[in-house]
């Protein structure tokens, strides 16, 4: 952790942090800088409303993944084309962070608020309401753009509100967003598709987040520039922090800001958290398709089964976080969580090829990973944003930019290298349903061809109604006129066995090795994980560490006595 004091002039001009007139009830909707570092009361209310906000926000941009196979039923999509509203989405969602790296000059609560208005209403009204996959891609686009924006603009606003001796608590707060926005939409579509449709399930989403939009439009504020501009180590700080931002020049703080921060430190780590995260993206994305295609699974209990991921990574989130800020490390906690993950999900991916793995094999599991990668994240927001702090304080919006980018990058093209991989996937989410339908109508049929093989495949070399007489009357005889009947009813179904058949039950026994591959990449992800915590800022030792924050605590105690 960082507890190096930001110099301070107190002759240097710079903005006041307060003057002018109160604001109005229609200025305070846009105006929502405060001059004064909140006390603690409001500034948790500040710090719940963008958690809630983050964990609505990701319930409604994955529920188009609990109910992906509605969807791709409706819109008649391939497998191949619902994978691709995935990977233009975080494309769009990746370079939508950037943009919002200009949160440092914008603002981040507006950001925020208004965001979550727009994708309430795409939500609602858009993606239910699209008359084509085509209008539903563009659709899914624009909500992928609000999100990419407040990945960005969320973690900044946590980071604002919480000094660096409470950041880990504060982020895994924050981290719970996405994984409570996950353990939501499992845990309603798991209750409620039995009753309601795809589209009900995206409303109900959009309506949580319209609730949570007039809160945060009304209560949500942001430090002004020349208080987020600094670092904050303890609440002790405060009093320092706001005769600093008299003297700060918040241009001259954010002075060559992307530059600061491309470096290995923050980029590299970006680009290792996005690694780490590639089994998190695919619970995301396909954890419903692999146990439906793998495991015969409805969505409902696909979704069950990853609620114990969800709720052991959320406890975990908050859990460690405490941890963490009690004892002053973060680096520690990332390798525990890493290594444990590592073991877990290898243990996982082993499980991939046995049908007779049962659900409480895999809800325990998911409880493991699900903890450990919590362990390890939640200190990994906190040291990212201490080691953006360490380069530039006052560009933590572009820092985290930096990292946004990076991570739907990631998710882009994991998304679109699973169906290249898993080839599998394709033909039994496109046609598995209809060939089990078939199989199971057609089957009288298939006992009567099974039993006459050489009389069904002289048959079957003439177009129908087109054998020969001599033919006809010995399948006649052979067969009899009822079940020659019975086969000529279930033609349909065993032409549709006949075209797609082979290629689903080859896929149906190539899937499961097939996608243990791609859970042994994950692994490899996480493994590459490790070596990027070295670079991060912050101790090893809790010892060191608490010696770091006395020799701050003193620093502090001197300026302010300068100043007074």
């Amino acid at each position: 952790m960082s507890a190096t004091p930001t110099s301070f002039d107190a002759n240097r001009p710079g903005p006041q942090a307060a003057g002018g007139d109160a604001p109005t009830l229609l200025q305070r909707l846009y105006r929502r800088d405060l001059a004064a570092y909140p006390a603690t009361g409001p500034r948790m209310a500040y710090l719940a409303i963008v958690v809630v906000t983050t964990v609505v926000l990701y319930y409604m941009l994955y529920i188009q993944y609990a109910v992906a196979t509605s969807i791709i039923t409706h819109f008649d999509m391939t497998y191949r084309y619902f994978v691709w509203v995935s990977v233009i989405g975080n494309a769009v969602g990746a370079f939508a962070s950037l943009v919002a790296g200009l949160a440092d000059r914008w603002g981040r609560a507006n950001m925020v608020v208004y965001g979550l208005l727009i994708a309430s209403l795409l939500v609602f009204f858009g993606l239910p309401s699209a008359g084509s996959k085509g209008v539903y891609l563009v659709l899914f686009a624009l909500v992928s753009i609000v999100e990419g924006i407040v990945l960005v603009a969320t973690p900044a606003l946590i980071r604002d509100f919480s000094p660096q001796l409470g950041r880990a608590t504060a982020m895994g707060a924050w981290t719970m967003g996405p994984v409570v926005g996950s353990l939501v939409v499992t845990t309603v579509t798991s209750q409620t598709l039995d009753t309601s449709s795809w589209q009900d399930e995206l409303r109900y989403s959009a309506i949580a987040g319209l609730v949570v939009f007039v809160v945060a439009i009304f209560a949500l504020r942001e430090l002004s520039p020349g208080l987020r501009d600094q670092i904050m180590v303890t609440l002790r700080d405060r009093a320092l922090v706001e005769a600093r931002a008299k003297g700060i020049d918040p241009q001259a703080a954010r002075r060559g800001e992307w530059r600061q921060m491309l470096r290995v430190d923050i980029a590299g780590s970006g680009l290792a958290i996005a690694l780490f995260l590639l089994l998190y993206f695919a619970a995301v994305g396909n954890f419903v398709v692999y146990f439906a295609t793998t495991y015969g699974y409805s969505e409902q209990r696909a979704n069950a089964v990853a609620n114990w991921y969800w709720a052991a990574n959320a406890i975990a989130l908050v859990v460690v976080g405490l941890l963490s800020d009690r004892l002053k490390v973060r680096k520690p906690f990332m390798i525990v969580g890493a290594v444990g993950s590592i073991v877990m999900t290898a243990v996982f991916a082993t499980r991939a090829t046995h049908p007779t793995t049962d659900y409480y094999t895999f809800a325990w599991l998911f409880v493991g990973i699900g903890v450990f990668s919590g362990v390890a994240y939640g200190p990994w927001m906190a040291g990212f944003t201490e080691t953006v702090e360490k380069h530039n304080p006052a560009a933590t919006a572009t820092g985290l930019a930096v990292w946004g980018w990076t991570i739907r990058i990631v998710v882009a093209v994991s998304a679109a290298f699973i169906p290249v991989l898993v080839t599998s996937v394709t033909p039994l989410v496109d046609h598995g349903a209809q060939v089990a339908a078939a199989q199971t109508q057609a089957a009288p049929a298939l006992a009567i061809v099974g039993a006459h093989p050489e009389v069904f495949a002289e048959l079957g070399k003439y177009p129908a109604g087109k054998a020969p007489a001599d033919v006809m009357a010995r399948a006649v005889q052979e067969v009899g006129p009822a079940d020659l009947a019975t086969v000529q009813k279930a033609q349909p179904q065993l032409a549709v066995l006949q075209e797609y058949g082979t290629k689903v039950q080859k896929a149906a026994h190539d899937g499961p090795s097939q996608w243990r591959t791609w859970w042994w990449i994950c692994v490899g992800g996480q493994v590459l994980f490790l070596p990027f915590v070295f670079l991060m800022a912050g101790r090893w030792s809790p010892r060191r560490a608490r010696e770091d924050a006395a020799l701050h605590q003193a620093a502090v105690d001197r300026e302010l006595a300068s100043l007074n």
